[in-house]
This record gives structure tokens, C-alpha cells and sequence, in this order.
């Protein structure tokens, strides 16, 4: 029985294809400011060094002069990072805390589907906003970049959003285990919110002061470096096979308190 999958999965087009309209737009001013901007770039570079080594690494400023570079730190260290892993994790705190606000729940599992199975598939319709969202925004930079005359790499394009895949879903089982534990949906969206955001500081806070490095660990954003992938082209394939195993143990401990939750 697939019928939750695809309910859900009609349901979840909308929102991501507005937010690819507004990172579109970002997109374009960042392009459209990029060549005045990168006369200057090696000067700034100058005065950004008198940072800590840290700060440029939680902002993934580098390379500012190249398009590579330009774009990783102001289009995916923040916005792609933080807000488009906010709104995975928001979206899916949703999922089950809003059905059973609803009663749609009850009549839900009035049908010949289990528990297990009503998990699996809203775990799996989020599959329609990750590919929406990421088929969009690697549009718009790979157009973007040609339309300039600074074109960047369309496989490095490709992996920085297939590399991102696993910390999205990471953000995903986030709010799923918060969809399955808390009693109202604001509750869960709100504690996914804050939690995928603390994070991202964590991680930021460790990079700044070394003695405080191992913190970050728990952070996944840490195992995601768009700027590497962008800039030097590193694919970091073990950190999104972590992140992957990650998520399907929060998917697992979603099941497990969804078993158990009396709705």
C-alpha cells in the first residue's frame, strides 16, 4: 500500500518550488554582482585573513576571487546549509505530529497499513522536496554561471548538491523523530527549527576555538563542505555514507517511539 507515499508526496510539491523561486533570486543578484565584485575580491581576501582560521571555515569563506569560491560562501554555507536544512526538518516535524492533530491518523491506520509502513512512506515522500529543490537551485547556478561568462564545473555543480543529499535527509530524520514525540505539530516544528540551527552553531563554535574542535562531531552539518567540494573539488564520500547511516537510525528510533505512541 503506497497511498500515504503518494498523498504525501502531492502534497509537499508546493512548498519546495517556491523556495527554489527564492533562491533563484538570490542566485541571480549573486551573478549579477559577482563581476564587480570580484575586482575587489583579492583585496578582501587581504583583510579577511586577519581573521581567525575558524570563522572563515564556519562561513566557508575561500577563494572569494574565483565564481566557485563567490558562490559557495554566500549562496550555499548559509542558505543552502541552514535555511534549506530548516526547512527539511520543519517540514517532516510535520508529518506525523500534523496527522494526528488532524485525526487524519486515526483514519489512516483504520486501513490495512502498519505503523512501520506509515513511517517508511512519509520518510520516503520526502524524496519529492530534496529533488525539487536540488534539481532547481543546480539549474540555476549552472545557467547562472554561463550567462556571466564564469562557468563552474557542471560535475562539481552536481556533486555539491548530491553530496548535500544525506545531511538534508539527516535534517529530515531531525524532525521526523520529533514529529513522533511531541504532542502538537508547532511543538515539533519549532524544536526542529531550533535544533537543526543550534547545530550549525555548535559546529561554527567549534571551528573557532580548536580546544573545543570535538564538539562539533555531533554536528552534520560537519560532515558536509560545499566550499571543498566547490573550490578544490574533494568529494567526501565516507562523511555522506555517515550521514546516510545516521538517518536511517533516526528513522529507526522515529518507528520505534511511533510503535509505541499511543495517538
Amino acid at each position: 500500500m503506497t497511498a500515504v507515499l503518494r498523498n504525501e508526496a502531492k502534497r509537499l510539491r508546493r512548498g519546495p518550488l517556491a523556495l527554489v523561486g527564492v533562491l533563484g533570486l538570490f542566485g541571480v543578484l549573486y551573478f549579477s554582482i559577482y563581476p564587480d565584485f570580484a575586482d575587489d575580491a583579492e583585496a578582501m581576501e587581504d583583510v579577511l585573513e586577519a581573521f581567525p582560521e575558524g570563522m572563515l571555515d564556519f562561513f566557508g569563506i575561500e577563494a572569494l576571487h574565483t565564481i566557485e569560491g563567490f558562490i559557495a560562501a554566500e549562496m550555499y554555507s548559509f542558505f543552502w546549509v541552514v535555511l534549506v536544512g530548516i526547512y527539511i526538518a520543519y517540514v517532516s516535524a510535520g508529518l506525523i505530529a500534523g496527522d494526528i492533530e488532524r485525526r487524519k491518523l486515526d483514519l489512516t491506520l483504520s486501513n490495512p497499513v502498519s505503523r512501520e509502513s506509515v513511517i517508511a512512506q512519509k520518510a520516503a515522500a520526502m524524496a519529492v522536496p530534496l529533488a525539487v529543490l536540488n534539481v532547481g537551485v543546480a539549474g540555476v547556478v549552472l545557467v547562472g554561471s554561463r550567462l556571466i561568462g564564469e562557468p563552474i564545473n557542471p560535475v562539481a555543480i552536481v556533486m555539491v548538491h548530491l553530496l548535500s543529499i544525506p545531511y538534508l535527509l539527516v535534517c529530515a530524520g531531525i524532525g521526523l523523530v520529533l514529529s513522533v514525540a511531541a504532542e502538537r505539530r508547532r511543538t515539533a516544528q519549532a524544536t526542529a527549527l531550533v535544533t537543526v540551527f543550534a547545530l550549525w552553531l555548535v559546529e561554527g563554535a567549534s571551528n573557532v576555538d580548536p580546544d573545543y574542535e570535538w564538539i562539533g562531531f555531533v554536528a552534520p552539518s560537519r560532515y558536509y563542505d560545499e566550499t571543498a567540494i566547490l573550490v578544490h573539488e574533494e568529494y567526501a564520500f565516507l562523511d555522506a555514507a555517515l550521514l546516510l547511516a545516521v538517518f536511517v537510525l533516526l528513522v529507526l528510533v522515529a518507528t520505534a517511539l511511533f510503535v509505541r505512541r499511543d495517538i
